[in-house]
Protein backbone atom coordinates (compact mmCIF):
# COMPACT_ATOMS: atom_id res chain seq x y z
CA UNK A 1 0.00 0.00 0.00
CA UNK A 2 2.85 2.37 0.83
CA UNK A 3 4.45 1.89 -2.58
CA UNK A 4 1.06 2.35 -4.28
CA UNK A 5 0.62 5.71 -2.54
CA UNK A 6 4.14 6.74 -3.46
CA UNK A 7 3.49 5.88 -7.11
CA UNK A 8 0.20 7.80 -6.98
CA UNK A 9 1.88 10.94 -5.66
CA UNK A 10 4.55 10.67 -8.34
CA UNK A 11 2.30 9.98 -11.34
CA UNK A 12 -1.01 11.70 -10.51
CA UNK A 13 -1.30 15.28 -11.81
CA UNK A 14 -4.53 16.13 -10.02
CA UNK A 15 -5.34 16.75 -6.37
CA UNK A 16 -5.10 14.07 -3.69
CA UNK A 17 -7.33 15.04 -0.77
CA UNK A 18 -7.08 13.08 2.47
CA UNK A 19 -8.81 13.42 5.87
CA UNK A 20 -7.55 16.49 7.69
CA UNK A 21 -7.10 18.57 4.55
CA UNK A 22 -8.91 21.92 4.52
CA UNK A 23 -11.07 20.95 1.55
CA UNK A 24 -11.79 17.38 2.71
CA UNK A 25 -15.19 18.15 4.23
CA UNK A 26 -16.41 19.68 0.97
CA UNK A 27 -15.18 16.94 -1.36
CA UNK A 28 -15.70 13.83 0.74
CA UNK A 29 -19.49 13.73 0.49
CA UNK A 30 -21.94 13.27 -2.34
CA UNK A 31 -24.93 15.62 -2.70
CA UNK A 32 -27.36 13.40 -0.79
CA UNK A 33 -25.10 11.18 1.34
CA UNK A 34 -22.11 11.91 3.59
CA UNK A 35 -18.96 9.81 3.41
CA UNK A 36 -15.48 9.47 4.86
CA UNK A 37 -13.22 8.10 2.13
CA UNK A 38 -9.52 7.59 2.72
CA UNK A 39 -8.64 9.38 -0.53
CA UNK A 40 -10.50 11.76 -2.84
CA UNK A 41 -8.67 11.90 -6.16
CA UNK A 42 -9.51 14.83 -8.41
CA UNK A 43 -8.00 14.16 -11.86
CA UNK A 44 -7.27 16.94 -14.33
CA UNK A 45 -6.61 14.74 -17.37
CA UNK A 46 -7.59 11.36 -18.78
CA UNK A 47 -4.11 10.19 -17.85
CA UNK A 48 -4.87 11.10 -14.24
CA UNK A 49 -8.01 8.97 -14.39
CA UNK A 50 -5.91 6.03 -15.60
CA UNK A 51 -3.46 6.55 -12.74
CA UNK A 52 -6.31 6.76 -10.24
CA UNK A 53 -7.89 3.53 -11.50
CA UNK A 54 -4.59 1.66 -11.31
CA UNK A 55 -4.09 2.93 -7.77
CA UNK A 56 -7.56 1.72 -6.82
CA UNK A 57 -6.78 -1.74 -8.20
CA UNK A 58 -3.49 -1.98 -6.32
CA UNK A 59 -4.97 -0.68 -3.07
CA UNK A 60 -7.86 -3.11 -2.91
CA UNK A 61 -10.04 -0.35 -1.44
CA UNK A 62 -13.67 0.32 -2.38
CA UNK A 63 -13.89 2.63 -5.38
CA UNK A 64 -16.55 5.28 -5.97
CA UNK A 65 -16.77 7.45 -9.07
CA UNK A 66 -18.43 10.85 -8.75
CA UNK A 67 -19.76 13.16 -11.42
CA UNK A 68 -22.58 15.31 -10.05
CA UNK A 69 -22.97 13.14 -6.95
CA UNK A 70 -26.79 13.07 -6.92
CA UNK A 71 -27.47 9.32 -6.61
CA UNK A 72 -29.93 8.45 -3.86
CA UNK A 73 -27.76 5.58 -2.48
CA UNK A 74 -24.67 7.82 -2.45
CA UNK A 75 -22.65 5.98 -5.07
CA UNK A 76 -20.34 9.00 -5.32
CA UNK A 77 -18.75 8.47 -1.91
CA UNK A 78 -17.92 5.72 0.60
CA UNK A 79 -16.28 5.10 3.96
CA UNK A 80 -12.60 4.23 3.98
CA UNK A 81 -12.21 3.83 0.24
CA UNK A 82 -11.26 5.89 -2.80
CA UNK A 83 -13.39 8.49 -4.59
CA UNK A 84 -12.48 9.58 -8.10
CA UNK A 85 -14.09 13.01 -8.46
CA UNK A 86 -14.43 13.91 -12.15
CA UNK A 87 -15.37 17.57 -11.69
CA UNK A 88 -12.09 18.68 -13.25
CA UNK A 89 -13.08 17.06 -16.56
CA UNK A 90 -15.98 19.36 -17.40
CA UNK A 91 -15.27 20.96 -20.78
CA UNK A 92 -18.24 21.40 -23.13
CA UNK A 93 -17.38 21.99 -26.79
CA UNK A 94 -19.36 22.11 -30.03
CA UNK A 95 -16.94 20.18 -32.22
CA UNK A 96 -19.03 20.14 -35.42
CA UNK A 97 -21.57 22.94 -35.95
CA UNK A 98 -23.09 21.36 -39.06
CA UNK A 99 -23.72 18.01 -37.36
CA UNK A 100 -24.50 19.71 -34.02
CA UNK A 101 -21.95 17.39 -32.44
CA UNK A 102 -21.05 18.26 -28.84
CA UNK A 103 -18.25 16.79 -26.74
CA UNK A 104 -18.84 16.87 -23.00
CA UNK A 105 -16.36 16.01 -20.26
CA UNK A 106 -17.31 13.15 -17.97
CA UNK A 107 -17.45 15.44 -14.93
CA UNK A 108 -19.65 18.16 -16.41
CA UNK A 109 -23.08 19.00 -15.04
CA UNK A 110 -26.21 19.70 -17.07
CA UNK A 111 -26.17 23.32 -15.99
CA UNK A 112 -22.73 23.69 -17.54
CA UNK A 113 -23.94 21.99 -20.74
CA UNK A 114 -27.04 24.18 -21.04
CA UNK A 115 -25.01 27.35 -20.44
CA UNK A 116 -22.45 26.37 -23.09
CA UNK A 117 -25.04 25.41 -25.71
CA UNK A 118 -27.42 28.36 -25.30
CA UNK A 119 -25.32 30.77 -27.43
CA UNK A 120 -25.43 28.19 -30.23
CA UNK A 121 -29.23 27.81 -30.04
CA UNK A 122 -28.76 24.14 -29.15
CA UNK A 123 -29.87 21.78 -26.40
CA UNK A 124 -29.62 18.13 -25.41
CA UNK A 125 -32.58 16.32 -23.88
CA UNK A 126 -31.44 15.98 -20.28
CA UNK A 127 -32.73 15.99 -16.73
CA UNK A 128 -34.23 18.93 -14.88
CA UNK A 129 -31.49 19.90 -12.38
CA UNK A 130 -28.41 22.00 -13.12
CA UNK A 131 -26.02 20.27 -10.74
CA UNK A 132 -26.86 16.72 -11.84
CA UNK A 133 -23.89 15.12 -13.58
CA UNK A 134 -23.90 14.34 -17.27
CA UNK A 135 -22.39 10.92 -16.58
CA UNK A 136 -24.82 9.52 -14.02
CA UNK A 137 -27.87 10.76 -15.88
CA UNK A 138 -26.77 9.60 -19.33
CA UNK A 139 -25.50 6.18 -18.36
CA UNK A 140 -28.84 5.24 -16.77
CA UNK A 141 -31.30 6.99 -19.10
CA UNK A 142 -32.00 10.70 -18.90
CA UNK A 143 -35.65 11.72 -18.41
CA UNK A 144 -36.36 15.44 -18.43
CA UNK A 145 -38.34 18.27 -20.01
CA UNK A 146 -37.76 17.24 -23.63
CA UNK A 147 -38.16 13.49 -23.24
CA UNK A 148 -41.40 12.98 -25.19
CA UNK A 149 -40.20 14.96 -28.19
CA UNK A 150 -36.50 14.09 -28.23
CA UNK A 151 -36.24 10.91 -26.18
CA UNK A 152 -33.79 9.90 -23.49
CA UNK A 153 -30.44 11.59 -23.08
CA UNK A 154 -28.67 8.35 -23.96
CA UNK A 155 -30.54 8.21 -27.27
CA UNK A 156 -28.45 11.18 -28.43
CA UNK A 157 -25.12 9.71 -27.43
CA UNK A 158 -23.04 8.75 -30.48
CA UNK A 159 -19.64 8.08 -28.93
CA UNK A 160 -17.84 7.94 -25.60
CA UNK A 161 -14.37 7.39 -24.19
CA UNK A 162 -13.90 5.19 -21.13
CA UNK A 163 -11.13 4.24 -18.78
CA UNK A 164 -11.73 0.59 -18.01
CA UNK A 165 -10.70 -1.50 -15.01
CA UNK A 166 -7.26 -2.27 -16.44
CA UNK A 167 -6.52 1.43 -16.83
CA UNK A 168 -6.87 1.38 -20.62
CA UNK A 169 -8.56 4.16 -22.62
CA UNK A 170 -11.29 2.56 -24.73
CA UNK A 171 -13.55 4.24 -27.33
CA UNK A 172 -17.19 3.21 -27.66
CA UNK A 173 -19.54 3.91 -30.55
CA UNK A 174 -21.63 2.07 -33.10
CA UNK A 175 -18.41 1.38 -35.05
CA UNK A 176 -15.86 0.89 -32.25
CA UNK A 177 -16.58 -1.63 -29.52
CA UNK A 178 -20.32 -1.62 -30.31
CA UNK A 179 -21.23 -4.03 -27.50
CA UNK A 180 -19.62 -1.69 -24.97
CA UNK A 181 -21.53 1.19 -26.58
CA UNK A 182 -24.76 -0.77 -26.16
CA UNK A 183 -23.95 -1.49 -22.52
CA UNK A 184 -23.10 2.04 -21.39
CA UNK A 185 -26.44 3.30 -22.71
CA UNK A 186 -28.43 2.17 -19.68
CA UNK A 187 -25.87 0.06 -17.83
CA UNK A 188 -24.96 2.77 -15.35
CA UNK A 189 -21.39 2.93 -14.04
CA UNK A 190 -20.81 -0.82 -14.36
CA UNK A 191 -18.39 -0.78 -17.31
CA UNK A 192 -15.83 1.90 -16.47
CA UNK A 193 -15.31 5.63 -16.08
CA UNK A 194 -16.58 7.69 -18.99
CA UNK A 195 -14.17 10.59 -19.44
CA UNK A 196 -15.99 12.15 -22.40
CA UNK A 197 -19.33 11.91 -24.20
CA UNK A 198 -20.25 12.95 -27.73
CA UNK A 199 -23.89 13.90 -28.27
CA UNK A 200 -25.89 15.11 -31.22
CA UNK A 201 -27.73 18.21 -29.96
CA UNK A 202 -30.90 19.69 -31.46
CA UNK A 203 -31.89 23.28 -32.27
CA UNK A 204 -33.96 24.81 -29.49
CA UNK A 205 -36.10 27.88 -28.90
CA UNK A 206 -37.79 29.26 -25.84
CA UNK A 207 -40.22 26.81 -24.27
CA UNK A 208 -43.54 27.37 -22.52
CA UNK A 209 -42.82 26.23 -19.00
CA UNK A 210 -44.47 26.40 -15.59
CA UNK A 211 -47.06 24.74 -13.39
CA UNK A 212 -50.84 24.59 -13.22
CA UNK A 213 -52.24 23.67 -9.82
CA UNK A 214 -55.57 22.21 -8.74
CA UNK A 215 -57.16 21.54 -5.33
CA UNK A 216 -56.10 18.29 -3.67
CA UNK A 217 -59.78 17.29 -3.59
CA UNK A 218 -59.77 17.13 -7.41
CA UNK A 219 -56.63 15.01 -7.66
CA UNK A 220 -58.24 11.76 -8.83
CA UNK A 221 -60.24 13.36 -11.64
CA UNK A 222 -57.47 15.67 -12.83
CA UNK A 223 -54.83 12.93 -12.88
CA UNK A 224 -56.96 10.62 -15.02
CA UNK A 225 -57.80 13.44 -17.42
CA UNK A 226 -54.14 14.48 -17.56
CA UNK A 227 -53.00 10.97 -18.51
CA UNK A 228 -55.75 10.67 -21.12
CA UNK A 229 -54.71 13.99 -22.66
CA UNK A 230 -51.05 12.98 -22.89
CA UNK A 231 -51.98 10.10 -25.20
CA UNK A 232 -53.14 12.50 -27.90
CA UNK A 233 -51.19 15.64 -26.99
CA UNK A 234 -48.35 16.69 -29.29
CA UNK A 235 -44.98 15.23 -28.34
CA UNK A 236 -43.73 18.77 -27.76
CA UNK A 237 -45.58 18.53 -24.43
CA UNK A 238 -43.80 16.84 -21.54
CA UNK A 239 -45.38 16.97 -18.10
CA UNK A 240 -44.88 15.93 -14.48
CA UNK A 241 -47.63 15.65 -11.88
CA UNK A 242 -46.51 16.25 -8.27
CA UNK A 243 -48.57 15.23 -5.24
CA UNK A 244 -48.07 15.68 -1.50
CA UNK A 245 -45.48 18.42 -1.88
CA UNK A 246 -44.03 18.59 1.66
CA UNK A 247 -43.36 22.32 1.30
CA UNK A 248 -46.97 23.09 0.33
CA UNK A 249 -48.96 21.08 2.84
CA UNK A 250 -48.08 17.44 2.24
CA UNK A 251 -51.26 15.42 1.59
CA UNK A 252 -53.30 18.63 1.62
CA UNK A 253 -51.06 20.32 -0.95
CA UNK A 254 -52.53 21.24 -4.33
CA UNK A 255 -51.93 18.89 -7.22
CA UNK A 256 -49.14 20.42 -9.33
CA UNK A 257 -49.11 19.76 -13.05
CA UNK A 258 -45.72 20.94 -14.31
CA UNK A 259 -45.55 21.41 -18.07
CA UNK A 260 -42.93 22.10 -20.72
CA UNK A 261 -44.08 22.76 -24.29
CA UNK A 262 -41.01 22.51 -26.50
CA UNK A 263 -41.65 25.42 -28.84
CA UNK A 264 -42.21 29.17 -28.86
CA UNK A 265 -45.50 29.37 -30.80
CA UNK A 266 -48.15 30.62 -28.30
CA UNK A 267 -51.08 29.25 -30.32
CA UNK A 268 -49.62 25.74 -30.51
CA UNK A 269 -48.71 25.89 -26.83
CA UNK A 270 -52.25 26.94 -25.90
CA UNK A 271 -53.70 24.09 -27.95
CA UNK A 272 -51.56 21.62 -26.04
CA UNK A 273 -52.04 23.16 -22.58
CA UNK A 274 -55.64 24.40 -22.52
CA UNK A 275 -57.12 20.88 -22.20
CA UNK A 276 -55.15 20.51 -18.97
CA UNK A 277 -56.45 23.84 -17.69
CA UNK A 278 -60.02 22.60 -18.28
CA UNK A 279 -59.59 19.48 -16.14
CA UNK A 280 -60.52 21.19 -12.87
CA UNK A 281 -60.41 24.32 -10.74
CA UNK A 282 -57.18 26.12 -11.57
CA UNK A 283 -55.62 27.67 -8.47
CA UNK A 284 -52.39 28.88 -10.06
CA UNK A 285 -51.08 29.05 -13.62
CA UNK A 286 -47.62 30.53 -14.14
CA UNK A 287 -46.85 29.00 -17.53
CA UNK A 288 -44.82 31.44 -19.63
CA UNK A 289 -42.00 31.45 -22.21
CA UNK A 290 -38.58 30.64 -20.78
CA UNK A 291 -35.16 29.91 -22.21
CA UNK A 292 -34.71 26.14 -22.06
CA UNK A 293 -31.63 26.55 -19.84
CA UNK A 294 -33.80 28.41 -17.30
CA UNK A 295 -36.09 25.40 -16.84
CA UNK A 296 -33.29 23.58 -15.04
CA UNK A 297 -33.41 24.12 -11.29
CA UNK A 298 -30.55 24.37 -8.81
CA UNK A 299 -29.78 21.24 -6.82
CA UNK A 300 -28.48 21.79 -3.30
CA UNK A 301 -26.71 19.25 -1.11
CA UNK A 302 -28.85 17.61 1.54
CA UNK A 303 -28.24 19.18 4.98
CA UNK A 304 -26.28 17.02 7.45
CA UNK A 305 -28.40 14.59 9.41
CA UNK A 306 -31.10 14.25 6.76
CA UNK A 307 -31.64 11.34 4.40
CA UNK A 308 -33.75 10.69 1.31
CA UNK A 309 -35.29 7.40 0.30
CA UNK A 310 -36.52 7.08 -3.27
CA UNK A 311 -38.32 4.37 -5.23
CA UNK A 312 -39.72 4.16 -8.75
CA UNK A 313 -41.69 2.06 -11.19
CA UNK A 314 -42.79 2.25 -14.82
CA UNK A 315 -46.45 2.12 -15.86
CA UNK A 316 -47.67 0.54 -19.10
CA UNK A 317 -50.83 1.83 -20.79
CA UNK A 318 -53.17 -0.87 -19.50
CA UNK A 319 -52.24 -0.11 -15.88
CA UNK A 320 -52.38 3.70 -15.96
CA UNK A 321 -55.91 3.99 -14.58
CA UNK A 322 -55.25 1.64 -11.64
CA UNK A 323 -51.96 3.30 -10.75
CA UNK A 324 -53.41 6.80 -10.82
CA UNK A 325 -56.33 5.71 -8.65
CA UNK A 326 -53.94 4.33 -6.02
CA UNK A 327 -51.59 7.31 -6.26
CA UNK A 328 -54.45 9.79 -5.86
CA UNK A 329 -55.67 7.95 -2.77
CA UNK A 330 -52.21 7.70 -1.21
CA UNK A 331 -51.10 11.22 -2.10
CA UNK A 332 -54.05 12.83 -0.35
CA UNK A 333 -53.78 10.70 2.81
CA UNK A 334 -51.80 11.33 5.99
CA UNK A 335 -48.25 10.04 5.90
CA UNK A 336 -47.88 10.19 2.13
CA UNK A 337 -44.40 10.51 0.67
CA UNK A 338 -43.80 13.08 -2.02
CA UNK A 339 -45.00 11.57 -5.32
CA UNK A 340 -44.03 12.49 -8.87
CA UNK A 341 -45.56 11.02 -12.02
CA UNK A 342 -43.51 11.69 -15.14
CA UNK A 343 -44.75 11.39 -18.69
CA UNK A 344 -42.57 9.31 -20.99
CA UNK A 345 -43.64 7.58 -24.20
CA UNK A 346 -43.34 9.60 -27.40
CA UNK A 347 -39.83 9.45 -28.85
CA UNK A 348 -38.69 7.09 -26.08
CA UNK A 349 -41.10 4.40 -27.23
CA UNK A 350 -39.94 4.48 -30.87
CA UNK A 351 -36.57 2.93 -29.98
CA UNK A 352 -36.57 -0.89 -29.77
CA UNK A 353 -36.33 -2.35 -26.27
CA UNK A 354 -33.07 -4.13 -27.03
CA UNK A 355 -31.34 -1.23 -28.83
CA UNK A 356 -29.77 -0.08 -25.55
CA UNK A 357 -29.42 -1.39 -22.02
CA UNK A 358 -32.31 0.90 -21.01
CA UNK A 359 -35.14 -1.60 -21.48
CA UNK A 360 -38.36 0.17 -20.46
CA UNK A 361 -39.39 1.76 -23.73
CA UNK A 362 -43.11 1.00 -23.76
CA UNK A 363 -44.00 2.73 -20.48
CA UNK A 364 -46.39 5.69 -20.58
CA UNK A 365 -45.56 6.96 -17.11
CA UNK A 366 -42.86 6.76 -14.46
CA UNK A 367 -43.97 6.94 -10.81
CA UNK A 368 -41.47 7.94 -8.14
CA UNK A 369 -41.82 8.42 -4.39
CA UNK A 370 -39.41 10.28 -2.12
CA UNK A 371 -39.42 10.37 1.68
CA UNK A 372 -37.03 12.60 3.60
CA UNK A 373 -35.98 13.35 7.16
CA UNK A 374 -33.57 12.29 9.91
CA UNK A 375 -32.63 8.60 9.96
CA UNK A 376 -35.22 7.64 12.65
CA UNK A 377 -37.96 9.25 10.54
CA UNK A 378 -36.85 7.36 7.44
CA UNK A 379 -36.73 4.06 9.33
CA UNK A 380 -40.20 4.67 10.76
CA UNK A 381 -41.52 5.43 7.26
CA UNK A 382 -40.20 2.27 5.63
CA UNK A 383 -43.18 -0.01 6.44
CA UNK A 384 -45.64 2.55 5.08
CA UNK A 385 -43.60 3.03 1.91
CA UNK A 386 -43.36 -0.73 1.45
CA UNK A 387 -47.14 -0.97 1.79
CA UNK A 388 -47.64 1.69 -0.89
CA UNK A 389 -45.38 -0.11 -3.34
CA UNK A 390 -47.02 -3.44 -2.50
CA UNK A 391 -50.29 -1.93 -3.67
CA UNK A 392 -48.65 -0.61 -6.82
CA UNK A 393 -46.67 -3.79 -7.55
CA UNK A 394 -49.31 -5.56 -9.66
CA UNK A 395 -49.58 -2.47 -11.88
CA UNK A 396 -45.97 -1.30 -12.32
CA UNK A 397 -43.11 -2.81 -14.25
CA UNK A 398 -39.38 -2.39 -13.69
CA UNK A 399 -37.66 0.61 -12.15
CA UNK A 400 -35.57 3.63 -13.14
CA UNK A 401 -32.23 3.36 -11.39
CA UNK A 402 -31.75 7.13 -11.05
CA UNK A 403 -34.83 7.21 -8.79
CA UNK A 404 -33.92 4.26 -6.55
CA UNK A 405 -32.56 4.67 -3.05
CA UNK A 406 -31.72 1.00 -2.48
CA UNK A 407 -29.55 -1.54 -4.29
CA UNK A 408 -31.10 -4.90 -3.51
CA UNK A 409 -31.14 -7.83 -5.92
CA UNK A 410 -34.81 -7.07 -6.55
CA UNK A 411 -33.91 -3.48 -7.46
CA UNK A 412 -31.28 -4.61 -9.95
CA UNK A 413 -33.68 -7.15 -11.47
CA UNK A 414 -36.29 -4.41 -11.87
CA UNK A 415 -33.82 -2.11 -13.63
CA UNK A 416 -32.45 -4.84 -15.90
CA UNK A 417 -34.82 -7.51 -17.26
CA UNK A 418 -33.28 -10.96 -17.65
CA UNK A 419 -32.09 -10.62 -21.24
CA UNK A 420 -30.58 -7.19 -20.60
CA UNK A 421 -28.92 -8.41 -17.41
CA UNK A 422 -27.28 -11.37 -19.14
CA UNK A 423 -25.93 -9.21 -21.93
CA UNK A 424 -24.58 -6.65 -19.44
CA UNK A 425 -22.96 -9.41 -17.39
CA UNK A 426 -21.15 -10.63 -20.50
CA UNK A 427 -19.88 -7.11 -21.23
CA UNK A 428 -18.86 -6.78 -17.59
CA UNK A 429 -16.82 -9.97 -17.82
CA UNK A 430 -14.85 -8.48 -20.70
CA UNK A 431 -14.29 -4.94 -19.37
CA UNK A 432 -14.41 -5.35 -15.57
CA UNK A 433 -13.85 -9.01 -14.67
CA UNK A 434 -12.93 -8.23 -11.06
CA UNK A 435 -15.98 -5.99 -10.54
CA UNK A 436 -13.89 -2.94 -9.63
CA UNK A 437 -16.83 -0.70 -10.57
CA UNK A 438 -19.35 -2.10 -8.12
CA UNK A 439 -20.72 1.10 -6.54
CA UNK A 440 -23.83 1.22 -8.72
CA UNK A 441 -26.86 -0.95 -9.35
CA UNK A 442 -24.35 -3.65 -9.87
CA UNK A 443 -24.29 -6.37 -12.49
CA UNK A 444 -21.42 -8.72 -11.57
CA UNK A 445 -19.40 -10.21 -14.41
CA UNK A 446 -20.78 -13.37 -15.93
CA UNK A 447 -19.00 -16.59 -15.03
CA UNK A 448 -16.61 -18.04 -17.58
Amino acid sequence: MTSAIENLRRDFGGDVVEPGAAEYEAVSRAKLVAGSPAFVLRPKTVGDVQTAVRFAVRSGLTLSVRGGGHSFPGFGTNDGGIVIDLSGLADVEVIDEDRRLVRVGGGATWGQVAEALTPHGLAISSGDTKSVGVGGLTLSGGIGWKVRRHGLTLDHLVAAQLVTADGAVVPASADENPELFWAIRGGGGNLGIVTSFEFVAHPTTEVFFGKITFPASETAVVLQGWADHLRTAPEELTSIANLANPFAGGPEAPLEIHVAFDGDDPELAARALDPIRRLGTVLEDDVAPHAYADTLVEGAALPPGLELLGHSGFVERESVSDVLRIVAEVGTSAGSPSIAIRSVGGAVSRVPDDATAYAHRSAELLVATVAGGPKPVIEAARPGLAAIWARLAPHVNGAYSNFLGTTTADDVAAVYPAGTYERLAAAKRKYDPSNLFARNHNVPPAAE
